[in-house]
């Protein structure tokens, strides 16, 4: 699929028609740039949601689901672009185009502004599990340990409690052999490994609990640091059910976010598509003069063709006013839209991504 266009407008000349501007076209196209699409339609697009479908293609990535081809109404994205039929029964022809612009308007920003609560709401839950995460992360020296500590791995009793110690990996020898003697009150055989990582391993140790605060300093000395850690059951409880439930919400916000800018991506761009098309047209009244008289095309050049296609167009033209659009380029189109592109005729590029 192209994801570059142009939309352009050509003049239909008295004695002449669109039918036969089309049919020279095609035959210009064919003879000088073969490898260049052309397309018939009466509208072209400036801006392609573009938010929308960087939020797509984000979420589908975090999401690992393969991606898909964008529609609308059904129908992929380039064949609607380069088959646009204006939808009478959306945009009444009778109606005003104030009326139809504005209308339009409304209608994305309301879109858009739902975007951002939806996208507000799913990374507030993002941030949430990342802060959550990110406890549980890094080595043992700084990590949350209550994930790693079962309720039968601590002894808490009135006389009695259970440490936990953060050993260098490479001092693990030196803490087995040393622990019991530290102080004169740990529980001999009481030190057990729980768990190790890249720099650390994680041990318990038992001991008198008036002598705590005396083994603390002594294991310190060592350079063994005994982490501040509380085993509470309802503490762990609350914590794996807040986990859970954010695990939860994240890939059900996700997936309903996913869903959201699949559709609304589609009627971001039939929005755009009709906005556009008003635009050709008074464009096109503004260039060439009423009454209205012309060809509008969609066509999408390789590269290496874009100039060649250019100067095909321009021929085509031959209009007395290409000097004037010409020499203006520089200075700019007066009153002309300033995003189009400056050419003697009505000119646009559409960037689909």
């Amino acid at each position: 699929m192209a994801t570059r266009y142009w939309v352009a407008s050509l003049p239909v000349g008295q004695g002449s028609s669109a039918s036969s501007i089309w049919s020279r076209l095609q035959e210009s196209i064919s003879k000088q740039s073969f490898d260049t699409s052309l397309y018939r339609s009466n509208s072209f697009i400036e801006g392609v949601s573009h938010k929308i479908r960087r939020q797509i293609e984000e979420l589908e990535r975090v999401s690992g689901v393969v991606s898909s081809s964008l529609t609308v109404d059904g129908v992929p994205v380039d064949s609607y672009l380069t088959r646009f039929v204006w939808d009478e029964a959306k945009y009444p022809t009778m109606s005003p185009l104030r009326e139809t612009v504005d209308g339009i308007h409304v209608h994305i920003a309301k879109i858009e502004d739902d975007l951002k609560v939806r996208v507000a709401e799913y990374s507030n839950v993002r941030s949430q599990l990342n802060a959550i995460n990110r406890k549980q992360a890094g080595s043992l020296a700084v990590r949350d340990l209550s994930n790693l500590v079962k309720p039968q791995d601590i002894i808490s009793t009135e006389h009695l409690t259970t440490l936990l110690a953060v050993v260098s990996k490479y001092s693990q020898k030196d803490w087995l052999s040393s622990y019991e003697t530290l102080t004169s009150f740990v529980v001999p055989r009481s030190s057990k490994k729980l768990h190790e990582d890249n720099e650390y391993a994680l041990y318990t140790v038992t001991l008198f609990s008036r002598d705590a605060d005396n083994f603390r300093t002594k294991a310190r000395e060592r350079n063994f640091q005994i982490r501040d850690f509380e085993y509470n059951s309802e503490t762990q409880d609350s914590l794996k059910q807040e986990l859970d439930k954010l695990m939860h919400d994240q890939d059900s916000l996700r997936s309903s976010l996913l869903q959201w800018c699949y559709t609304s991506y589609g009627e971001v761009f039939s929005s755009w598509m009709h906005f556009c098309a008003v635009r050709v047209f008074t464009e096109s009244i503004l260039r060439y003069g009423l009454p209205p008289s012309f060809l509008s095309v969609v066509l999408s050049p390789s590269v290496k063709s874009e100039k060649k296609v250019r100067s095909i167009l321009e021929g085509l033209y031959g209009g007395s006013n290409s000097t004037y659009w010409k020499a203006d380029e520089e200075g700019g189109m007066g009153g002309f839209a300033s995003e189009a592109d400056a050419h003697p005729y009505v000119s646009c590029t559409i960037n689909l991504i």
